[in-house]
């Protein structure tokens, strides 16, 4: 390694190590040593081979060194050879054990990265829909992919580097004072003019370089916000185009700006430091040719002093910022740990069974339910936030109960915010209840695999979300294994087959992002079919049309029609005209059942759902058009 590689690898290294001086327990130790276990036997060859590495690095100054003398005591022309061919013999075992080292070090570290991925993405996938409601999803991505590859870095790059530079770093000093004493003390004294500036401009370009990075996320954050289809939409309707495009440019001027300056700092520093190896080589050549005449020192040892000074500076800058390197590391797992040590709030117990097989019944019995405060199901540093909030904990709904027996329909009406979802998705499970009990055909939810619950039951929610991907894709996101014949069947009982095969690429026409390139019937009507697909015993439809123009009602109410024949099904309703049919209409208020009857029954009680009724029937009137 000469010495310009050498400063180029110090700079990096000073710029990319972070301090942080928190202390790490040993339980965090040991979990980090979790992850390695499944990885120990390439670890350990890994470390034998940067060893072994590190020896041979050491051995070609030396060997060189030799040829010199023999050429100067003019020895045999064999002995050269030899010599010769021995330096090459370990240039080529050099480079083989480097590709090998380099292997495992990749093997390693894509595995860690693997698992810690994995790992991280399984819990998120457990935790409650109020993890996700307060969590910045830019922040929690971070987590899978800057503090994971962070963390990765411990084992594939820091470790080896730290156990390679230790051994080359004794080896080097043990050979050079054994040569010359009096030029190793030198070589030491020289080193702080080679490592000081390296740890004082690296921390200034790190300054720079997270500067940029702050920078780049704004413009990515802005780009990614004003790019999306309800982005972009927004902006057109009320954004300022000329202001966007100012404060836009603004950061692409300063990242510009620190590219510069970072640039020429960059080759400022390793020109002076380049100067001061070439000062360095000279010193040694000047005091080592000195010696040499006088005869205290070999030829050989002043060519192999030059040759091991890049061995003794290389490491030792290194090993200087090991440590942060190290904390830098500990952080990323620290971090990591962070999302995997919030506990779900929904476990499936270990004796759960399925849902028994016939008609379902869903009976809600004295239920009371509170949304988890933040501290439960959230941290400061995903919602980028620097304190969480303190608010939650305040009970929602009070001694809720009621039962839907096997092909009944029952409808929740009542007030924005009276409860209404948050008891379907109690009903789904997205969370538990904190008092009272939710079953499914006569057993609590709470008793129930998981898996079989979400077979039994579907949902239809008001946004009718769908994934960047194609029809079928989103179809089979509720039955893998469906047929093509089974696909087309259900777009059709969904009223949807004649607009699919009218598309260009039919079931593998890509929809976009939450399904824009569809209209809001077309979406909804497509979240129904997938609904069909699944063939839920139980459905719930969370304001399915809430938001949907008369005709589009039309077609969705046809769909879904499909979806509730012969199922047990709970419906939340905004517009009261769709539930009139239901078996029984449950009125929520604050939480609370005030009411529940049929329409008839509670039209002819003149309460509170006779009120909601009259208001949504003469803001019709009022609405109707004059001919």
């Amino acid at each position: 390694m000469d010495m310009e590689v050498t400063a180029w690898t110090s700079l990096y290294h000073a710029m990319h190590a972070q301090e942080d001086r928190r202390p790490f327990s040993r339980a965090t130790l040991r979990r980090i040593g979790g992850f390695a276990v499944p990885h120990r036997r390439q670890l350990v060859w890994f470390l034998l081979l940067s060893v072994v590495t590190a020896v041979l690095a050491v051995a070609t100054p030396v060997l060189a060194g030799r040829v010199v003398n023999a050429i100067d005591k003019g020895a045999e022309v064999s002995l050269v050879v030899r010599l010769a061919a021995l330096i090459a013999v370990i240039a080529v075992a050099e480079a083989g054990l480097g590709l090998v080292t380099r292997w495992l070090s990749a093997s390693i570290g894509e595995g860690l990265i693997l698992d810690l991925r994995t790992t991280v993405f399984d819990h998120v996938q457990r935790m409650p829909i109020a993890f996700f409601t307060r969590t910045r999803t830019g922040a929690l991505v971070s987590r899978l992919n800057n503090d994971v590859i962070g963390a990765q870095r411990a084992f594939s790059d820091t470790l080896s580097g730290v156990v390679g530079n230790l051994v080359t770093l004794v080896l080097t000093l043990v050979v050079m004072i054994g040569t010359s004493w009096q030029i190793t003390l030198i070589a030491l004294l020289l080193l702080p003019v080679f490592v000081l500036p390296a740890r004082r401009m690296g921390t200034r370009l790190a300054r720079l370089e997270r500067e940029s990075a702050n920078h780049n996320a704004a413009m990515t954050t802005q780009m990614t916000e004003r790019f999306s289809a309800p982005g972009a939409t927004l902006v057109k309707l009320f954004g300022r185009p000329a202001e966007e495009s100012a404060e836009f440019a603004a950061r692409a001027r300063r990242v510009r700006d620190i590219g510069v300056r970072t640039a020429m700092a960059q080759s400022v520093f390793i020109t002076a430091l380049v100067l001061v190896s070439a000062l360095a080589l000279a010193v040694v050549y000047g005091l080592g040719g000195f010696y040499a005449l006088r005869g205290q020192l070999d030829p050989g040892a002043v060519v192999a002093m030059a040759l091991l000074l890049t061995r003794l500076y290389a490491p030792l800058t290194a090993l200087a910022s090991a440590r942060i390197e190290v904390m830098s590391a500990l952080v990323s797992f620290e971090r990591v740990f962070e999302v995997l040590d919030l506990k779900p709030l929904i476990a499936e117990r270990p004796d759960a069974r399925r849902v028994p097989e016939g008609p379902v019944s869903v009976e809600f019995d004295g239920v009371r339910f509170a949304y988890p405060s933040a501290d439960k199901v959230s941290l400061a540093s995903l919602e980028e936030v620097a304190t969480l909030d303190t608010r939650g904990g305040v009970e929602v709904l009070h001694d809720v109960s009621f039962r839907v027996e096997p092909g009944q329909m029952v409808a929740l009406v009542g007030s924005s915010g009276a409860g209404k979802s948050t008891i379907a998705q109690l009903a789904a499970r997205l969370y538990d209840v904190d008092g009272g009990a939710v079953r499914l055909a006569d057993v609590d939810v709470r008793d129930l695999t998981a898996e079989s619950a979400r077979e039994t039951l579907g949902m239809v929610t008001q946004d009718g979300h769908l994934f960047h991907e194609s029809v079928r894709a989103n179809l089979l996101l509720a039955r893998p294994e469906a047929s093509e014949e089974e696909l087309w069947e259900v777009l059709r009982r969904a009223r949807l087959s004649d607009l699919v095969s009218a598309l260009p690429d039919g079931l593998d026409t890509i929809v976009g992002e939450r399904g824009y390139r569809l209209s809001g019937g077309e979406r909804q009507r497509l979240t129904i079919a997938r609904l069909l697909l699944a063939r839920p015993r139980v459905v719930i439809l969370d304001e399915a049309t809430a938001h949907l123009d008369s005709t589009s009602e039309a077609a969705v109410q046809e769909a879904l029609g499909e979806a509730l024949a012969g199922r047990t099904s709970v419906v939340i309703a905004h517009r009261l005209s769709t539930v009139r049919a239901a078996d029984l209409i449950l009125v929520i208020e604050n939480g609370r059942v005030v009411e529940r009857g049929t329409h008839t029954d509670l039209l002819a009680a003149g309460g509170r759902y006779e009120e909601l009724y009259r208001t949504q029937f003469d803001q019709s009137v009022a609405e109707e058009p004059v001919h």
